[in-house]
């Protein structure tokens, strides 16, 4: 399928990262977008950042964001989508290895993102799923964008409402839903797994989308790791307690046995002094 937007071969510059606008030129946010709907598009975000640790890649060769801006078409440097949250692997994670990023620019960085989330809005849940039409002279939709011009390998939606989360897998070109596993996704790329877990996360029970090893076992956030920490800390102490009263009550049980071994060997002598006294050699 043809889209509109795409250029001519003959219409692309021949170096896209020299003649294209950079990071530092595309806007990076936009006056006239409605802002973040809730809470919850940066807790849920956040906490997926916080827990994407890819035990096969080198921290410093992931890249994670939160509604950034993605610019993706070299014909039309002005276009972007901005996903709720996604990762690329294999790509500094500081622009260029020494600077914070504006923006997320598919002709300087030349690494597609390998996983997108979405989070269901009210509004954009047409969009997400991709039932959406591109508008003639209009950019393409976000699905387009996802699985045609980007060819993101895995991009999740999933709702807050309803608690349902959604997979999808690029497989010869195309998005394939995929049945997920007890609430979760292996992703064996990277080694992780994506799903759903019930829990407390800033004060919010509820259920979340989380990180796992490949393994199923939960990945933990900073705050989780320091609450464990201090937990072990605590659990150290009082091991340490309990040993100190077990000594100290041995101590006690030992001093017991000593004075009753001194006894013993008093009366033994007593006993002795006696028996010579009687004229008989005790030995």
């Amino acid at each position: 399928m043809t889209f509109p937007y795409l250029p001519r071969p003959t219409e692309l510059p021949l170096d896209p990262r020299q003649s294209l606008p950079t990071m530092y030129d595309l806007p990076f946010e936009d006056p006239e977008e409605d802002g973040l709907p809730d809470t919850f598009h940066i807790d849920q975000p956040q906490l997926l950042e916080f827990t994407f640790l890819p035990p096969n890649w080198d921290e410093n060769q992931v890249f994670t964001a939160t509604n950034l801006y993605l610019y993706y078409d070299v014909a039309h440097s002005r276009w972007y989508k901005r996903p709720n949250w996604f990762a690329a692997v294999g790509v500094s994670r500081l622009y260029e290895g020494h600077d914070m990023r504006f923006s997320y620019v598919i002709w300087q960085e030349q690494v597609s993102p390998f996983v997108v989330v979405e989070l269901l809005s009210p509004g954009t849940e047409d969009e997400d799923f991709g039932r959406t039409m591109q508008r003639q002279g209009r950019p393409p939709t976000k699905w387009q964008v996802y699985e045609q011009i980007l060819q993101v390998p895995y991009y999740f939606v999933f709702s807050r409402h309803t608690d349902e989360l959604q997979a999808f897998h690029l497989i010869n070109g195309r998005y394939q839903s995929v049945e997920l596993t007890c609430g979760q996704l292996l992703i064996p790329e990277l080694q992780l797994r994506l799903g759903l877990w019930q829990g407390d996360y800033k004060g919010m029970n509820r259920l979340w989308l989380r990180w796992f090893t490949a393994d199923g076992e939960l990945i933990l956030s900073p705050s989780e790791r320091a609450i464990l920490a201090e937990r072990q800390v605590i659990e150290s102490q009082q091991k340490v307690i309990e040993f100190q009263q077990q000594v100290s009550e041995f101590q006690q049980q030992l001093s017991e046995s000593q004075k009753q071994v001194i006894a013993a060997q008093e009366k033994a002598e007593r006993l002795a002094a006696r028996l010579r006294e009687l004229g008989i050699e005790p030995d």
